[in-house]
This record gives structure tokens, sequence and C-alpha cells, in this order.
């Protein structure tokens, strides 16, 4: 197996355009002091990012990730365990797909 140039050097883009997001956001961060509004504001970016990533798959998966998200949400709500709910989720979903 061979590695083509052009392929690592999008994969070594990625990295440093990936890196430059990051580093670039620390650092805006270290020169101004957000205030509690934009704190705010802030907090909610991870789980909209989640969902954006998640609604897809349920709107195009079918029956699989249709079980996995209805389960995980289920065992969350009942056990409020991370953990747990991925778990299960996760079998839930392999269950389906296993059954096909």
């Amino acid at each position: 197996m061979s590695l083509d140039p052009w392929t690592l050097a999008a994969i070594v883009g990625m990295a440093l355009a990936t890196y430059a997001c990051r580093a670039g956001g620390y650092w805006l961060f270290s020169k101004i002091r957000p205030t509690a509004f934009l704190r705010s504001v802030l907090s909610y970016i991870p789980g909209t990012l989640f969902v954006s990533f998640v609604l897809p798959a349920l709107v195009n998966g079918g029956l699989q990730p249709t079980a996995g998200a209805v389960v995980t949400l289920g065992v969350m709500l009942r056990t409020r365990s991370l953990a747990w709910s991925m778990l299960a989720g996760t079998a839930a979903a392999w269950a389906v797909w296993s059954l096909r």
C-alpha cells in the first residue's frame, strides 16, 4: 500500500487548519474578556453542533439510527449516565443492524 502525496498533503493541510482554528480561539480569548452574555451564548455551541451531526442521520438513516437515538435518550432520562446511555444506544443500533 502506498500513500499518494496529494492525500498526504490534504491530511496535513486539514490538521494544520484544525490546529489554527483551536489555537486562534485560545489566542483570541487570551486577549479579550468575554461578557457573561457571550459566555452564556458560547455555552450552547456544543449542543447545537451535536444536533447538527445527529439530525441528518436520524432523518436519512432509517430504523437503525432511530432505534439507537430513542434508546440513548430513554436511558439518559432514566439514569442520567452518559456512559450507560451511549452503551445502550450503540447496543440498540447494533441489534437492529444484526437483525437485517
